[in-house]
């Protein structure tokens, strides 16, 4: 009987049926420890490029934030000349109307066409 080939009737001696086994498992071994790395490094991969994702994401947020800071104190400094604006034009509002004949004159409310209107409340 040798090793390598099957005895009479088909059967194969047990040395020999051990070896394969041994060899098969070493060869599965193989694989499996081959899948698990292909399978890290895929892994690694994906995680990589997650994390490159979100720093993008994070970075095009943190610029868009910054534009509406931007903005924002952009547009508090035109809140601010607009207010003073107001105030002047409120101002000079009041002293012409302490001094414009027109809010006075009792025909104001008299449907008439404006230069009438005008001449008729005017001083002479």
């Amino acid at each position: 009987m040798s090793c390598g080939a099957p005895a009479a009737g088909g059967a194969v001696p047990r040395s020999a049926e051990g070896g394969q086994q041994r060899a098969a498992s070493v060869f599965q071994s193989h694989e499996e420890d081959d899948k698990k790395v292909r399978r890290r490094e895929k892994n690694r991969v994906a995680a990589q490029r997650s994390r490159k994702k979100q720093t993008q994401k994070a970075d095009k947020l943190h610029e868009e934030y910054e534009s509406l800071e931007q903005e924002n104190t952009s547009l508090k400094k035109e809140i601010g000349k607009l207010t003073d604006e107001m105030k002047h034009l409120s101002e000079v509002l009041k002293d012409h109307e302490k001094i414009c004949p027109l809010l006075h004159c009792t025909m104001n409310f008299v449907t008439i066409p404006r230069p009438d209107a005008l001449s008729s409340c005017l001083p002479r």
